[in-house]
């Protein structure tokens, strides 16, 4: 097969090309299937919604990573380091400028984004080992960083005494968890809205192209380096998101959100639930934060030992995480007659 660089006479979509995007782009009912669990949560766990909303969080964060990881093939151990930079945004700014969480949210991407700009100037120059030790290098600096300066960000003892105001003035953080778990849920729904047309907009298809074959896309022409560094700060700006909505539901932030123990998290639970699925990110955090919890009270010193026997047996029998068995149980019903 010849891969050649397409004419003019080629560059407008063929009609069935148009006809197969626009039912891409078409809400499916089972997608509506993690927003019902979501809404069902809140009524029928309530003395669960602050675990809940940390889950919600999870999931925002490895969707953040699904977009670099699953969809443009960006390997990274380091992604701890843009979602602490957005935590550390947003409490820096609530403590000394305003707890007004909105405009919060808004410093806590910037400053992200800002990073992961930079950052991703130079990282995405190289690839695979040394694109590894890059990202891991950065986050070390970076956990270096807060942890020096102390006078800004509390050093070892975190950012305390961080105070929010009312969502328009309106809703108050409550100590039930309440108003945090609907705040994330909202966040993460405009989140999801965003990274679904993103996936399916022709830039989406290009990452995939990128992940599948660099060497042709260079051929027809795709600004590789530009479109990599692009998501790559689409990315960091997202995970900024997740870290300023930890700040904000529990108003503290602490070294660990720079960790790698969390880059290394964030991972395991797209590999569980599915990467370069979208729908992974759910399915994998709810399911790594819930093992975790349910786990740590049965057996509190052992209880990482569950988890990584959870992860060798989907990474040995089901290659595509959880979403992929569902996908396998489905061909199978529907071979059955």
């Amino acid at each position: 097969m010849i891969f050649k660089r397409p004419s003019s006479s080629d560059s407008a979509p063929s009609d069935s090309a148009v006809e197969q995007m626009v039912r891409s782009h078409r809400l499916r009912p089972l997608e509506l299937l993690p927003w019902i669990v979501v809404v069902g949560a809140y009524f029928v766990f309530p003395e669960y919604l602050p675990l809940g909303s940390q889950i919600l969080i999870m999931i925002l964060f490895a969707i953040s990573l699904d977009l670099i990881l699953g969809y443009a093939g960006i390997i990274t151990l380091g992604h701890s380091a843009l979602f602490g930079v957005g935590a550390y945004a947003a409490g820096i700014y609530a403590l000394h400028v305003t707890g007004e969480p909105l405009s919060g949210l808004v410093v806590a991407a910037v400053a992200a984004g800002i990073v992961g700009f930079v950052s991703g100037l130079v990282i995405l120059r190289t690839h695979g080992l040394t694109l590894l030790m890059l990202t891991l290098a950065i986050t070390f600096l970076i956990a270096e960083l807060a942890n020096k300066a102390g006078f800004i960000t509390g050093g070892a003892d975190g950012l305390q005494g961080i105070a929010m105001q009312e969502i328009f003035g309106q809703f108050r953080f409550d100590m039930f968890g309440r108003t945090a778990y609907v705040y994330s849920a909202v966040v993460l729904f405009l989140v999801w809205l965003f990274a679904r047309l993103l996936v399916h907009s022709p830039f989406g298809r290009s990452l995939t192209g990128i992940r599948e074959n660099v060497t042709r896309m260079h051929a027809i022409g795709t600004p590789v380096r530009k479109r990599l560094v692009t998501v790559y700060t689409i990315s960091a700006m997202l995970a900024g998101l997740a870290g300023g909505l930890l700040t904000h539901t529990t108003q503290f932030v602490g070294l660990s959100v720079l960790s790698f123990e969390r880059s290394g998290e964030i991972v395991i639970m797209l590999i569980l639930g599915g990467i370069g699925r979208l729908y992974g990110a759910f399915v994998g955090a709810a399911v790594y934060m819930i093992a975790q919890d349910e786990l740590a009270k049965a057996d509190p010193v052992f209880w990482y030992f569950w988890i990584g026997l959870l992860l060798v047996l989907i990474v040995m029998f089901a290659r595509g995480g959880i979403l992929g068995l569902v996908d396998q149980a489905l061909r199978l019903v529907r071979r059955k007659p």
